[in-house]
């Protein structure tokens, strides 16, 4: 009688077989087939981030992405081919993924929709330069199998670091966002020690690990099924620190703030419309005194919930405070964002995207400017050289402020101010000379329409949260607005397309984590790490050739 345990081993060995044969077969794709199935791949694991959410689908992304430059042609330039299905895999990668961009462009299609093509495939095409880089990087060091992972998860994580960092940056949908889906905030917590850009190195790793299968060998004792194990090894790991991590929480409030966040849900056509903006902010106030408005104790409208200058620029603007100060609590505040404006030495207006903290008398009491601008939608940069506008309303570009700042005012705990995707740069959201006991992140996603950019943008928010272990508390024109602790969990939340108010209390913020403390020095370890630990592998298998040799 056969034992059951070689009949296992059996069956795990004709798995490992299958996974080899189709590694052969994606060898044998050649030409724009070639180009195609990495675009596939790319929008698998586009498939795997916010909204939809199919963490599975991260696994085959990038088995097939190390399959396919493993298996290059040999007629061709390998360091090119390398390059070029990396491209090919970041261009449906982005493309899939930031399709929603369009939305901003056709508000105003008369104006800007020619730009749309332009827009999509000139972002997919330059953001996808990263990962042609990573892969050509990685192919380069002529590492395969579990070794070959642990150095495409580094050569990854270096090309997101440049994408969030080059040209101002712009860090969206990094891998790791994966984990902010329904059941694995466990997974999420290890952003509080590694932040999203570690998370994202472990996610690559993981879903790059089970590509060893289809190696004729692999490292002692599991041999071809090392990379599967490991993988699953780290998933539970983390995931089982993480919910370590969640059974500490309190779930602490702090005393005697009661927020209502208000959502009017303006449809961007029609924001900025000179014959919509009075009713525009009619609805906000009467939103603002909804039932309950007694027993709240502060006011948050979203990024320019306030459609007008609010500074005494604006000749009408001691009116609109005076307006405000009839919707603020007797001994609370009332924050919005709205524009403010100033004539500069040179008698030339500029004007910034700002935030407002009011008193029960209508008075500004503190303010911050927005620092971190969209290109082209704020401003235009080469403007001398770029003969068109920004895609925001109105003849001049936006000035910048002078960077992350906490606020100080009587009645609320000290906060950061975060308008619009400032939200998504880790290590940008705090002023690290004075730390604050919660992010308050306004924005206005109508631009993006019912698209998964806000969903995506939400998420972003959320692993600020758990870098920083502070609450973020979030208020949208149109959604999501939302109440998130300092683990990333949310609290309250109004949904996406909703009209309405959302009321919440402030929770009570977290000790500094290691990543809040270290920031991206504990990734750049970790990757080292791993580096070391993939040419590790390589010489230990090199030496245990020479001794078969022998």
């Amino acid at each position: 009688m056969t034992p059951s345990r070689p009949l296992f081993a059996d069956m795990f060995e004709n798995l490992a077989d299958r996974a080899a044969r189709l590694r052969e077969r994606i060898g044998r794709v050649t030409g724009w087939r070639r180009g195609l199935l990495g675009a596939v791949l790319g929008l698998c694991a586009t498939l795997a981030l916010p909204p939809v959410y199919a963490v599975p689908l991260i696994v085959p992304a990038f088995t097939g992405l190390v399959w396919l430059v493993d298996t290059l042609p040999p007629s061709t330039r390998p360091g090119r081919a390398a390059f070029m299905t990396g491209w090919w895999f970041g261009f449906g990668h982005f493309f899939f993924g930031f399709y929603w961009l369009a939305n901003a462009l056709l508000i105003d299609a008369a104006q800007f929709g020619w730009l749309v093509p332009i827009a999509l495939f000139g972002l997919a095409g330059g953001l996808a330069l990263f990962p042609a880089a990573a892969m050509a990087l990685y192919h380069r060091t002529g590492l395969r199998g579990v070794a070959g992972a642990l150095v495409i998860a580094v050569c990854w994580t270096a090309a997101e670091w440049l994408r969030g960092h080059v040209l101002t940056g712009f860090p969206w949908n990094l891998i790791g966002t994966t984990w902010a889906g329904a059941g694995t905030a466990g997974v999420m917590q290890s952003a509080s020690v590694i932040g999203l850009y570690g998370l994202t190195t472990l996610t690559v790793l993981v879903a790059a690990l089970p590509a060893a299968l289809a190696e004729r060998a692999g490292p002692a004792p599991f041999g071809r099924w090392t990379g599967v194990i490991a993988a699953s090894v780290l998933v539970a790991s983390g995931w089982g620190a993480g919910v370590a991590r969640l059974t500490q929480s309190t779930g602490a409030t702090v005393p005697d703030i009661r927020l209502r966040l208000v959502q009017p849900n303006v449809p961007q056509s029609l924001k900025w419309d000179p014959a919509a903006r009075v009713a525009n902010f009619r609805k906000g106030l009467e939103l603002t005194r909804s039932p309950g408005f007694e027993t709240r104790t502060h006011i948050i409208w979203s990024e320019t919930g306030v459609p007008f200058v609010l500074n005494d620029f604006n000749r009408d603007a001691p009116e609109i405070r005076a307006a405000l100060a009839g919707v603020t609590p007797p001994h609370g505040l009332f924050v919005t964002g709205a524009l403010r404006a100033e004539r500069g030495a040179d008698d030339r207006v500029e004007l910034w995207n700002s935030l407002f903290v009011l008193d029960p008398a209508g008075r500004i009491v503190a303010s911050y400017d927005k620092h971190h601008l969209v290109p082209f939608g704020e401003y235009v940069p080469l403007h001398a050289l770029l003969a068109f506008a920004k895609i925001t309303p109105g003849a001049i570009d936006f000035s910048s402020g002078p960077g992350p700042q906490t606020l100080d005012v009587p009645g609320l705990p000290p906060f950061s101010p975060l308008i619009c995707y400032e939200a998504i740069f880790p290590t940008e959201v705090v002023d690290p000379a004075h730390r604050p006991a919660w992010l308050l992140n306004v924005s206005n996603d109508a631009w993006f329409g019912l698209s998964a950019g806000p969903h995506q943008h939400f998420a972003s928010a959320r692993f600020r949260a758990v870098e920083e272990g502070l609450p973020i508390v979030r208020a949208t024109n149109d959604g999501i607005s939302a109440v998130v602790d300092g683990y990333g969990r949310v609290i309250a939340r109004l949904d996406l397309g909703l009209t309405g108010i959302l009321d919440a209390p402030l929770p009570a913020a977290l000790a500094p984590t290691i990543y809040a403390r270290y920031g991206d020095l504990v990734v750049l370890v970790l990757n080292l790490v791993l580096l070391a630990a993939g040419f590790g592998l390589r010489r230990g298998a090199g030496r245990n050739e020479e001794r078969g040799s022998d």
